[in-house]
């Protein structure tokens, strides 16, 4: 069949190497393999679902190579990822992989081996793995109408009707005087507090980057038409839109009326950026509805970077800190604030690193608390989208490293054995929610691109994506990959 580039593939115990094949019609599939191995080998192919083993005979030296068949797999027209891995057969990490074919058995070639893509998925290849998850989520939200803070008042709020109120989360009734100050049991979330204006933000960073995404899937303009709205409701519309500060988040009843720890639950507005950009790109978004959104994002920004609050996240020495770097990267991205974005990257380097990883790569701020593992998996992904967002030629957060060592690499083999098996965690099991970790973290797939980690994007494949648990969600604020794929910046290394 046809062939793909040529492809030399060294091998290591835990490597793979990952291609995107195009199947144009429903049919059945030979798969062959190019390869050369100076001893018997089997290496594993995994295709839509099947896992093909090709036991490899010798070819007599590592630069002779052969065509061997691997077997055959029925395939609906469209792309699929194929991932190639060693096995522990004796001989695998031996095996030199120079291309892969695919011949439809109705006696054309019907496939392509696109390319390979090792250390760095393709947007394209992810729009073929979250299709279907991404357009079933859209065609629900196409019926979803806008609500904003002012749907539900407030009792308890020091604020007004346009005013996002929220009550700290591990913050219950005194049991010796019920009627005196909230006490604090970490850990704990109270079910009575407040929080319909949290549950209607986090209802929006569900929505808008599915729609958006759905939009950058199939060009529908049903999904950007919807977003748009959405969007008018929450930053622009007079009589529905939230006012640009976090004045009354997390209040404590008898001792606060709002703090800036309430800064981190806009971390869900963070993809609702991206996406507006998205649609900005696109020529998607209503001018109106664009100008007013940047003027919201604009003035929050100030708000949080200059405001008490903010200045009380930014130094909070803990994920608070992260959330607020991460919130302030990408609202300065949307609207064009390098002055800010600058700051940022140098808050990255010179304090989050070096004051909030150890040695390790674990988070000892995390580690302390009564929900460990969730902390550190939130705290892992909070960091590796800052990386993300900031990294550029000059200065790839990905890679950079204190002289001990300490950075994204080091946090990701910190925790990567504790995602693959959560049985491995050596530290106390969380108080609560811990059955529901891990998920589809956005620190795999990001650092399998950055890092050239095949494993971790292998791993990120197979968990949940989409999770219903609120304190999950919650703690799980990038969820739409593509639209990270989907804004190229010449000023950063083709990720793309």
């Amino acid at each position: 069949g046809k062939r793909g580039r040529d492809v030399v593939q060294a091998w290591s115990d835990t490597s793979g190497v990952v291609w995107t094949v195009r199947a144009t019609e429903r049919a059945r599939y030979r798969i062959a393999f190019d390869y050369a191995a100076p001893a018997a080998a089997v290496l594993r192919l995994t295709v839509a679902g099947r896992q093909l083993d090709a036991a490899l005979a010798p070819t007599g030296g590592e630069t002779s190579f052969t065509t061997s068949s691997v077997g055959e797999v029925a395939l609906e027209p469209g792309e699929y990822v194929m991932t190639v891995r060693p096995t522990t057969a004796g001989g695998a990490d031996a095996v030199r992989l120079r291309a892969v074919g695919f011949r439809s058995l109705l006696g054309q070639d019907a496939a392509d081996v696109v390319d390979s893509v090792v250390r760095r998925p393709t947007r394209k290849e992810v729009a073929a793995i979250e299709r279907e998850r991404v357009l079933a989520a859209a065609r629900r939200y196409l019926r979803e109408a806008p609500i904003t803070v002012t749907a539900v008042r407030a009792v308890r709020s020091a604020g007004g009707p346009h005013d996002y109120y929220s009550e700290g989360d591990y913050w219950w009734p005194n049991p010796l005087s019920p009627d005196s100050p909230y006490v604090r049991r970490d850990g704990e979330t109270n079910p009575d507090n407040f929080a319909a204006h949290r549950d209607a933000m986090r209802r929006l960073s569900l929505i808008v980057p599915a729609l958006t995404a759905a939009y950058e899937i199939t060009g529908d303009e049903r999904y950007a038409r919807q977003a748009t709205a959405h969007l008018d409701a929450w930053f622009v519309a007079e009589s529905t839109r939230m006012s640009p500060h976090l004045l009354y988040g997390q209040a404590i009843k008898g001792v606060a009326t709002g703090r800036g720890t309430g800064i981190i639950d806009t971390i869900h507005l963070v993809e609702v950026a991206r996406a507006v950009s998205v649609l900005e790109r696109s020529g998607a978004i209503r001018a109106a509805t664009l100008a007013g959104t940047k003027a919201w994002f604009r003035d929050y920004l100030g708000w949080m970077t200059t405001h008490a609050y903010g200045i009380d996240e930014r130094n909070a020495s803990n994920n608070h800190s992260a959330a607020w770097a991460l919130q302030v990267a990408e609202f300065a991205r949307l609207v064009g604030d390098s002055a800010r974005r600058d700051s940022t990257r140098r808050f990255f380097r010179e304090t989050l690193i070096p004051g909030q990883m150890a040695a390790d790569g674990s988070f000892p701020r995390e580690l302390g608390r009564t929900k460990p593992y969730g902390y550190s998996l939130f705290q892992l992904d909070v960091m590796a989208m800052v990386a993300e967002s900031l990294s550029r030629p000059d200065d790839d957060l990905w890679t950079f490293a204190t002289g001990d060592g300490r950075g994204m690499r080091r946090a990701l083999e910190f925790m990567y054995p504790y995602i693959k098996d959560r049985k491995r965690w050596p530290k106390p099991p969380d108080v609560m929610y811990g059955d529901q970790w891990p998920i589809r973290h956005p620190a795999l797939f990001f650092g399998a691109r950055a890092l050239g980690e095949p494993a971790y994007l292998e791993l990120w494949r197979t968990l949940p994506a989409d999770p219903t648990v609120e304190e999950v969600i919650r703690n799980y604020p990038v969820r739409q990959p593509l639209l990270w794929l989907s804004l190229p910046d010449p000023s950063r290394p083709d990720r793309s």
